[in-house]
């Protein structure tokens, strides 16, 4: 080369074409005068230095919308939704679009790396970045917030496929925002796509390591269904509200529905059997309360617990799935739960499904599913009982925990302690009414026949001064009045004092 530019009557100093690092090695002009090893070496500082840029402008973000969220909240509730919501999505929409242009901008060639306007774009979209976008269009509760904040604070754990995780989170949640107008079922489908795409992607980088990726995927559920649970949930298009209220109103029109008739073999006169029943209630109800699936299941499977445990406790010995439907029908016709259907639907359409096709969640899911089922088809033969005496049962016009019905046991029926109490109680609270009757009867009677025997006694008394008069005579004379000799008597003896 230097032969080549001598004959051309070019002077080339060979020490312009070594290396600018100093190595000794030839450098390359399309590599900014760097050899090979060098250039590698610089590529890789760069790159990590954007992977670095790139999770501080993340956290940035994050805490500027914090606390935009925190000092205008106020002011939110007062502009529209509809509003909102399209606000949101241009703003993040924006957002995307800049950064994965600031991205490509970065990545295209290695000259972009390393000249002088590659350095200088970071510092202008950093500027553009610090205006905070406005967080009025945020409608998330605190528990969303917390969520999002627990999600972040994980995929920093996992490095790189924790930022293509959320990524592709909130490219997920930011698309689902314009389906609203869907079906339930195709919402469905949205979810278990992207669950299943992520899935797979996650199995292709841990190498097959099951644990692994169902620990991601129950974060990811966690994250994607708290932010999606007011869309998804009991959606309009859905008739879900209205199986809601069928099955309350199935439920209340249940209530008479004994132990004995459903034949569940517990013993609430136990305190522990008691103390499990009313946590299995608890459990149940406090169902509606969880927003992401897998808490709902939560609650599912912690119910059956408390029922297994009761069972046991009664017959002293492990209950078996024989025993454990019945009960679990008990339960919930004792507790009725808040919109059970609506509940049921939302972990069927948004659950992981690994969850329900495998372990004991799915288990328990499945029987509260033939427990609702059943309670829809209940009839008299279910319950051993006349088609007659099951219609007025259902009307109310009789019922079988009536004292006078014979059906229903007098003395020492294994029924609720409470109930017992109050009945008790009732009882004696009568005795005491009928016993403060007779009190007032007897004073009212006490008190006539005082006011009799004071007019009697009058009465007597004026019969009896009307029979003997008063009559009043004069005073009689002193005996020794007409006594002449009076004068003649000595005088009276008077006292004397003698000194001695």
């Amino acid at each position: 080369m230097s032969q080549r530019s001598e004959r051309r009557g070019i002077h080339v100093d060979q020490s312009e074409l070594l290396c600018k690092k100093g190595c000794g090695y030839y450098g390359n002009a399309a590599w900014q005068g760097l050899c090979s090893k060098c250039w590698r070496e610089e590529y890789q500082k760069a790159r990590q230095r954007q992977i670095q840029e790139d999770w501080a402008l993340a956290e940035k973000l994050q805490r500027e919308e914090e606390a935009a969220y925190v000092s205008i909240h106020g002011s939110s509730q007062t502009q529209p939704p509809q509003s909102q919501s399209q606000h949101s999505l241009a703003t993040f929409s924006k957002f995307e679009e800049k950064k994965t242009n600031e991205k490509t901008r970065k990545v295209t060639t290695v000259k972009k790396f390393f000249s002088p306007s590659s350095r200088t774009a970071p510092k202008k979209e950093s500027h553009e970045a610090k205006t905070p976008s406005p967080s009025i269009t945020r409608q998330s509760s605190i528990e969303t917030d917390r969520v999002s904040r627990d999600f972040g604070e994980f995929l920093k754990t996992l490095q790189k496929p924790g930022r293509e995780i959320q990524k592709q989170s909130r490219a997920f949640i930011e698309s689902m925002g314009s389906k609203k107008d869907l079906g339930a079922e195709e919402l469905s489908e949205c979810v278990q796509d992207f669950y299943q795409n992520m899935s797979d992607r996650l199995l292709n980088h841990f190498k097959g390591s099951s644990e692994k990726v169902d620990r991601v995927m129950d974060q990811v559920e966690k994250y994607i269904m708290t932010r999606l649970y007011k869309s998804v949930f009991c959606p309009e298009t859905s008739d879900d509200e209205k199986k809601d209220l069928t099955t309350q109103h199935r439920i209340r029109a249940l209530h008479w529905v004994t132990i004995q008739m459903l034949c569940v073999p517990v013993d609430e006169e136990i305190t522990e059997v008691s103390d499990s029943v009313v946590k299995a209630i608890t459990d149940i109800i406090e169902m509606d309360s969880k927003r992401v699936p897998r808490d709902k299941l939560a609650c599912i499977t912690s119910c059956s617990k408390h029922i297994f445990n009761a069972i046991m406790v009664t017959k002293n010995e492990p209950a078996s799935a024989d025993d454990f439907l019945p009960t679990l029908i008990y339960i919930v016709l004792k507790a009725n739960p808040p919109r059970l259907q609506s509940n049921i639907q939302y972990i069927t359409r948004f659950c992981n499904p690994s969850r329900l096709m495998t372990g004991e969640d799915g288990y328990y899911f499945t029987n509260l599913c033939c427990a609702v089922a059943f309670i829809e088809k209940l009839d008299a033969q279910s319950l051993n009982l006349s088609p007659e005496e099951f219609e007025r049962y259902m009307s109310g016009q009789a019922s079988p925990r009536r004292q006078d019905d014979p059906a229903w046991p007098q003395t020492g029926s294994r029924i609720n302690p409470a109930l017992s109490q109050i009945h008790h109680n009732l009882s004696v609270l009568s005795n005491l009414e009928k016993r403060q009757q007779q009190v007032i009867e007897g004073a009212q009677s006490l008190q006539t026949e005082l006011a009799e025997w004071q007019d009697s006694v009058a009465r007597e008394v004026q019969e009896i001064l009307e029979r003997f008069p008063l009559e009043i005579k004069p005073r009689a004379s002193a005996i020794d009045a007409e006594n002449v000799e009076n004068d003649r008597l000595p005088p009276p003896l008077q006292p004397q004092v003698f000194a001695g």
